[in-house]
């Protein structure tokens, strides 16, 4: 119903957003007890010595790729882009790390913060390889705001002029699903 209002104006150019602060405490901090510093300590040292393995799940996206096919034109016509899946994606990471916020949390000496914020790193290939830029607040954005901003940052990656800043502070990091 969203996509169908007719006073929302079309997006033409969007700027990339900084990281939003609305008043609310972005990050927590929590001390430790000793023993999950031990099996933070341990669990860190077993990623640096036992092999990485990585598994894959699937999932059905029809029901996507259904939304996709209903909206599409409409999207494009009014945004000038196209719906992709990686909005979707990243919606989806951000809706999971507000239900399991210590999968949005880092650990720092004896503490473990916890991120009230969603910065969504998402790789990018390019001609000299892989780069990283972040959407900052992702939480905030629309499905056309995301994919502006992935369009954005994905120019940019390729014309080799992103900055330093606009690939540092990812509280999560989605790899560039490709053709899968």
């Amino acid at each position: 119903g969203h996509m169908n209002k007719a006073e929302q104006p079309a997006i033409k150019q969007y700027e990339l957003p900084k990281s939003v602060v609305n008043g609310e405490q972005r990050e927590e901090r929590v001390k430790m007890s000793k023993i999950r510093q031990v099996i933070a300590a341990r669990l860190k040292a077993s990623q640096n010595t036992a092999a990485i393995l990585t598994t894959f799940n699937e999932i059905d996206m029809k029901n996507v790729m259904d939304l996709r096919t209903k909206y599409k034109d409409a999207f494009e016509k009014k945004y000038g882009i196209k719906l992709g899946f990686m909005s979707f994606f990243i919606k989806a990471a951000v809706q999971a790390l507000k239900e399991i916020p210590e999968i949005n949390a880092e650990i720092s000496g004896d503490e473990i913060i916890y991120k009230h914020y969603y910065d969504i790193g998402v790789a990018v290939g390019t001609d000299k390889g892989l780069v990283v830029p972040v959407i900052r607040s992702a939480d905030q954005m629309s499905f056309a705001e995301i994919e502006l901003t992935l369009v954005a940052l994905g120019k940019k990656a390729r014309e080799g002029k992103l900055q330093v800043s606009e690939m540092e502070g990812a509280t999560f990091t989605i790899s560039n699903g490709g053709v899968y």
